[in-house]
């Protein structure tokens, strides 16, 4: 489990194709003696175990489902990445609870400078949206961020200048691929409910109170 606040940007040093996923090696921004084999680190938003420490940097296996999913599979030497250590009980949750299970890849579609904060414009797979909603919380390549607006397939965020300096996401550009994951909340209360879409469920007011979600 993780917080979404990323802890510094690693640059990926190695990239090696295997029979089903790839073997990543990541350059640390910390103290490569504070990873033991089999931890999990979020990588570039995707929980990833690390398998081999070395002096200066670490490596993990990316399964067939991971690629699949997330854009580690474009990656190559040379690009950087968010990375985070996950969240120790007794820590403060400064972001959201975030997973590092990414649902899918989102597109960069509008980027807006503006005198100190950008705010950046993405679209996302369908299928994500009805989880994605208006002052809610969502993890863009790891980074916990508020949606401050959606319609349809798009939501945009703001960017202040911490992040954009701390994060790969000052450098994203029109056209650039993110990884996904929306707020684990929403999921479940779907799957509780059993519901395949608000519209197709007919949610009204008594239906939530009648459910417990208030009274």
């Amino acid at each position: 489990m993780f917080t979404g606040l990323v802890e510094g940007v690693g640059e990926i040093r190695g990239v090696k194709r295997q029979a089903e996923g790839l073997r990543l090696t990541v350059a640390l921004p910390f103290p490569a003696a504070e990873l033991v084999l089999g931890e999990s680190v979020a990588v570039a938003g995707a929980c990833l175990t690390v398998v081999e420490v070395a002096s200066r940097a670490a490596a993990f296996e990316v399964s067939p489902e991971t690629l699949e999913r997330t854009t580690l599979a474009l990656k190559k030497a040379g690009d950087r990445v968010n990375l985070e250590r996950a969240l120790k009980l007794g820590d403060r949750l400064g972001g959201h609870l975030v997973t590092g299970h990414v649902d899918g890849r989102g597109v960069l579609r509008e980027r807006r400078e503006g005198p100190e904060h950008m705010q950046l414009q993405f679209e996302m797979p369908g299928a994500l949206s009805r989880y994605v909603i208006e002052k809610g919380s969502i993890a863009v390549d790891g980074v916990s961020l508020t949606v401050n607006a959606c319609q349809g397939h798009t939501f945009a965020v703001n960017i202040i200048p911490h992040t954009a300096q701390a994060t790969t996401l000052g450098s994203l550009r029109a056209g650039g691929q993110v990884n996904l994951e929306t707020d684990i909340i929403g999921k479940y209360v779907e799957k509780l409910l059993g519901l395949k879409s608000p519209a197709a469920a007919g949610i009204t007011a008594e239906f939530l109170a009648r459910h417990g979600f208030f009274s």
